[in-house]
């Protein structure tokens, strides 16, 4: 298994040992109403499924490189400066012990792994249709497990996929706040984040009004819009969560119209930021891959 770069292979069957659809028909339909701009709480029945019980998720961090791997105490505030502190522990002993570790674990890339692989993809499958009639081609796929201990903290923070986060076990609550409002995550936090900086946001408390809670217990889903500023507090007892996601053509050209900004930026303009979907951003997002091929977007 190549473990840098592993095929994904959508045009095969992905029997990842699920006897029934994960998402029923009606949350399919719901996911299609919502999809890809409207946060939303789906059904799913993959609560019992062996791949995601402690003692699986222990044996899989095993497996997985040292890069695929993170975790650190729980008892974090919303925001972050810098990496948090480590929790003295092995990941092994940390997903074991995770009801009294005080702690907060990452598995990623889970597709790394062909059991994995299998799950991601089977799950991805249910949806792709109701994906790609609107974003274009489901892209980079990709799988996060997350071990939570009881009220751990997820700080503020954006990501560039569209996700949805299942509840395995326990339970958290996620606060999100709108994509693409420079108020939570300003316009050169993201053109930073897009040529190599991080996803962490500053928090301050006033940005607190702005917020929905969508609480999600063991055997709900919930979906989370390309780069919607969120923080997440885990429940009063230990947490599995799995985060499938993927990239759309939509999103990479929202990435690249950021990269472009950044140049224009740099440059002493103040450029307009892209547009949310329905609107493209492909005349920005192709100006900036010519740029880039040129050796010109340094």
């Amino acid at each position: 298994m190549d473990y840098a770069n592993p095929p994904l292979p959508f045009d095969q069957p992905a029997d990842a040992d699920i006897p029934q659809d994960v998402f029923p028909a009606e949350q399919r339909a719901r996911f299609a109403a919502h999809y890809p701009e409207q946060p939303h709480i789906l059904q799913h029945t993959l609560e019992d499924h062996p791949l995601l019980t402690l003692d699986a998720l222990a044996q899989l961090a095993g497996r997985l490189p040292e890069s695929a791997i993170e975790y650190n105490r729980g008892n974090l505030p919303i925001g972050v400066d810098g990496k948090p502190e480590a929790n003295g522990m092995t990941i092994e002993q940390t997903i074991h012990h995770i009801s009294t570790s005080n702690s907060w674990a990452v598995l990623k890339n889970i597709e790394q792994d062909p059991a994995y692989q299998a799950l991601l993809l089977r799950l991805l499958g249910e949806l792709r249709s109701e994906i790609e009639e609107k974003t274009g081609a489901m892209l980079r796929p990709q799988g996060f497990i997350f071990i939570s201990s009881p009220d751990a903290v997820t700080p503020y923070h954006f990501d560039p996929e569209h996700n949805i986060l299942l509840q395995i076990r326990g339970s958290k609550t996620m606060t999100q706040f709108p994509a693409g409002d420079a108020r939570y995550a300003p316009d050169e936090i993201h053109e930073t984040y897009h040529s190599g900086g991080a996803r962490e946001l500053t928090w301050r408390d006033e940005l607190a009004e702005g917020g929905t809670d969508f609480a999600i217990t063991a055997g709900e889903a919930l979906f989370v819009p390309v780069m919607a500023p969120h923080f997440v507090r885990n429940g009063p007892a230990s947490s599995i969560s799995l985060s499938i996601t993927w990239r759309s053509d939509w999103s990479f050209e929202e990435a690249d119209a950021r990269g472009l900004n950044r140049l224009l930026r740099k440059a002493g303009l103040q450029p307009t930021a892209p547009g949310r979907w329905p609107a493209r951003n492909t005349g920005k997002a192709y100006a900036y891959r010519a740029l880039r091929k040129l050796g010109l977007a340094g």
